[in-house]
């Protein structure tokens, strides 16, 4: 169930400048429930996605493959959208149930801005989508887990952000890079041996792709680049430009690259 509870945060919408809330006053709140006892249904997963800070900015890249128990239920699943013009959401876990809370946060962000007139603030969205999160809490308790990651560039402070979620809605700013996922704590291994802040744009996105690489060597239910069908991972880079989603013909040599260098 996605919904509101409690107080909003510093900063996050208030009644009125929140589309959630505004459903909830209507009586049109979405929901999703399984039936007390039953066994949840099984449904796709989105597994290994990350970011990492460069300086100047934050890139978040995601694998293509979704998994289904022992199966893969999707080869070219997308795990990474743009939220707004300078951050950008990333999603592991339930597929169906995460693609749907991506869109009501997407939909805040644009609502916020129509009726305040501003963008609300970087601190503001990552507080905002650990509600959401807090709000599939029923869910999480029935086995349908959604864990996203957020990232975007704070024009206030004029750097790269990046933050981490749990299961119930629990929020942690990462200094220098993250993951969530099933293969999150490979990439995490992988990229705390190479990782600089000094890195160059393009360097954290090379670094980003040979991380899912890494954590797809590992892990069955990550999906490394699959260079016979044309399938790369997703990469976006943040700056103080906005987001940029790097096109596959820019993906394609560095993932040839991870391939072959990573055993």
């Amino acid at each position: 169930m996605i919904g509101s509870i409690g107080p909003l945060p510093m900063e996050a919408p208030s009644p009125g400048s929140s589309f959630t809330d505004l459903l909830d006053s209507l009586g049109a709140k979405p929901t999703l429930n399984v039936p007390p006892g039953e066994k949840p249904p099984t449904a796709p997963e989105g597994t290994t996605v990350l970011a990492l800070r460069y300086a100047g900015g934050v890139v978040m890249a995601g694998d293509r493959r979704a998994t289904e128990g022992n199966l893969v239920a999707h080869r070219r699943i997308r795990k990474v959208f743009q939220a707004d013009k300078y951050s950008a959401v990333a999603i592991a876990g339930v597929a169906g149930i995460a693609i749907e809370m991506v869109r009501l946060f997407q939909v805040e962000l644009e609502h916020y801005e129509k009726i305040e007139g501003v963008r609300l603030s970087l601190e503001g969205q990552a507080s905002f989508l650990a509600r959401l999160v807090r709000g599939q809490l029923p869910m999480a308790f029935q086995g349908l887990i959604v864990v996203p990651m957020f990232a975007g560039f704070d024009e206030r402070e004029q750097r790269g952000r990046l933050y981490s979620y749990d299961a119930v809605g629990g929020r942690y700013e990462e200094v220098d890079f993250g993951s969530t996922g099933s293969g999150s704590r490979l990439a995490k291994s992988y990229l705390r041996t190479v990782y600089r802040e000094d890195l160059s744009a393009d360097e954290a996105s090379d670094m980003a792709v040979r991380a899912l690489v890494a954590a797809s060597q590992e892990d069955t239910a990550t999906g490394g680049p699959d260079l016979r069908r044309g399938i790369y991972p997703t990469v976006l880079r943040i700056g103080a430009d906005g987001v940029e989603e790097l096109d596959d013909s820019v993906i394609a040599p560095l993932a040839e690259a991870a391939v072959d260098q990573i055993l």
